[in-house]
C-alpha cells in the first residue's frame, strides 16, 4: 500500500513542485493560499482532499480513514481489472473477423505508448469502444479519460471546452472556466469528430499539441499540459486534406498510429456474435433466441448504421418480443425487403437485364437515403460508376448526398 502523505504547502510553486514528485501517493493539503484555496483546487492539482488552517486532530483523522479506503478500493479495483483483462482485455469489442483482429492488434501496440491515435470508420462502427479500450490499457488509465464531440459545439463553445476562459473573458464569463486540455492533465483526451473542427479551431489544437501548452481565452498566461490525445472521425481526413478543408500538419499530429474500423457489412462473420452479445445485454429474465430464417435476414442486410443499428433493432425486438423466440416476423420491414429482394419470378415479365438492375440500384439508392458513397460500396462499384449509371437512368441530381 502507497503511503498517504500530508503536505503543508504554503506557495504555488510548493503545490506543482511536491506534488510533481507524488503521483503514486494520496496527498491532502493543509493549506487555503494561493492557487488552492478550495477542495476543487486540491483535486485540479491531484490532491486527494484541503484541510483548511487551523486543522484538528478529529477532521484530519477523519479525511485519512476516507482516504485509506479509498485507495485500498483503488488497488481492489486494479487487481480485479488485471486479472479480468488477462482473460479478454476488450470484452466490449465483439468480432473474430480479419478486420477486427486487425484493430485489436493496433490496440495492443499502441495503447502502452503515448502517441496520439486516429481512429476512423463509418458513423456507428464503435470508435469510441476502441478508444476507452486505448486509455484502459495505457499507463494513463488510472486518470480520467475525457470525451468532447467536436461536431456538436459550434466553434466558439468548442474553443472554450477545449481551453477554458478567465473572468470577463467576454460577456457572460461569470466565472473562470478550466478547459479540457487542463483537466484531462496526465490522462487522455478523445476528440470525437475532429473532421468537424473549424479552421480557427484546429490551429489552436495543433499549436496545444506541438508546444505542450496553451492559453485560456482571455489570458496570455501558458498553462503546461500532459495529455494523450486519441482523436476519431467517419471522414476520409486524407481526402479532406487534399480538399484543403483539414490542416495537413494537424493531420500528421493525430494520425501517429491510424486504426480503421471496418464497417458492419465487411464483416459479416461478426454479425451472428454481436447478435447474441446483443440478446444477452437485454434478456429481461428470459432467455432470447433468434430463428435461422430471421438470423440469415440479418446477415443479408447491409447496415448503414453499423453496429449502432445492430444494437438498437436487437433492444428493440427484445422489448417487443411475445415470447423467448424472435422470428422472421419480428423484424422491421426495411430489413426483410432488403435481405429477401424481388425475384425476377416476382417481376414483371421479359424485363430487360438493364431493367432489373435499374430497379435495383434505385431501391438500394431508396434504402441509404440517397447516400451514394454508401450505395457504391454496398453494391461494389465505385462512385463514378454509380454515378454513370444514375445519368443513363435520368435520375442523377449533382446537389444530392453524395
Amino acid at each position: 500500500m502507497e503511503p498517504i502523505k500530508v503536505l503543508v504547502i504554503n506557495s504555488d510553486n510548493g503545490v506543482r513542485a511536491l506534488l510533481g514528485q507524488m503521483l503514486t501517493a494520496l496527498v491532502i493539503i493543509t493549506t487555503a493560499r494561493g492557487a488552492v484555496t478550495s477542495t476543487d483546487d486540491a483535486a485540479r492539482y491531484g490532491a486527494f482532499d484541503l484541510v483548511s488552517e487551523p486543522f484538528n486532530g478529529k477532521e484530519l483523522g477523519q479525511i485519512l480513514r476516507t482516504a485509506y479506503k479509498q485507495r485500498l478500493r483503488r488497488r481492489q479495483g486494479q487487481k480485479l481489472q488485471a486479472a479480468l483483462g488477462a482473460h479478454d482485455p476488450f470484452p466490449e469489442i465483439v468480432g473474430k473477423s480479419p478486420g477486427i483482429k486487425r484493430v485489436l492488434a493496433l490496440i495492443h501496440k499502441a495503447a502502452p505508448t503515448n502517441s496520439s491515435v486516429l481512429i476512423q470508420g463509418e458513423s456507428g462502427t464503435g470508435k469510441e469502444l476502441v478508444a476507452r479500450a486505448l486509455h484502459r490499457m495505457s499507463p494513463r488509465a488510472q486518470s480520467p479519460l475525457t470525451v468532447v464531440d467536436c461536431g456538436a459545439l459550434q466553434d466558439t463553445l468548442l474553443e472554450t471546452e477545449l481551453f477554458g476562459h478567465e473572468r470577463g473573458a467576454f460577456t457572460g464569463a461569470h466565472a473562470l472556466k478550466h478547459g479540457l486540455f487542463e483537466t484531462a492533465d496526465n490522462g487522455t483526451l478523445f476528440l470525437d469528430e475532429i473532421g468537424e473542427m473549424s479552421p480557427a479551431t484546429q490551429v489552436k489544437v495543433l499549436r496545444a499539441l506541438q508546444s505542450g501548452e496553451f492559453r485560456r481565452i482571455g489570458s496570455n498566461r501558458p498553462i503546461k499540459t500532459d495529455v494523450r490525445i486519441v482523436a476519431a472521425t467517419n471522414k476520409d481526413l486524407r481526402e479532406e486534406v487534399k480538399r484543403g478543408r483539414f490542416r495537413e500538419d494537424l493531420y500528421y499530429r493525430f494520425a501517429v498510429i491510424e486504426i480503421s474500423i471496418p464497417p458492419l457489412r465487411e464483416r459479416k462473420e461478426d454479425i451472428s456474435l454481436l447478435v447474441e452479445h446483443f440478446l444477452r445485454a437485454n434478456e429481461n429474465g428470459q432467455r432470447l433466441r433468434m430463428t435461422k430464417e430471421a438470423l440469415n435476414c440479418l446477415l443479408a442486410y447491409a447496415w448503414p448504421g453499423n453496429i449502432r443499428e445492430l444494437r438498437n433493432t436487437i433492444e428493440r425486438l427484445a422489448v417487443l418480443a411475445d415470447g423467448e423466440v424472435i422470428t422472421i416476423e419480428s423484424l422491421p420491414r426495411g430489413i426483410v425487403n432488403f435481405s429477401q429482394p424481388e425475384t425476377p419470378a416476382e417481376m414483371p415479365r421479359d424485363l430487360p437485364l438493364y431493367e432489373v438492375e435499374r430497379l435495383y440500384i434505385l431501391r438500394t439508392l431508396k434504402l441509404y437515403r440517397g447516400n451514394k458513397r454508401k450505395v457504391a460500396a454496398v453494391l461494389g462499384i465505385d462512385t463514378k460508376t454509380l454515378y454513370n449509371k444514375l445519368r443513363r437512368y435520368g435520375v442523377f441530381n449533382p446537389s444530392a448526398k453524395a
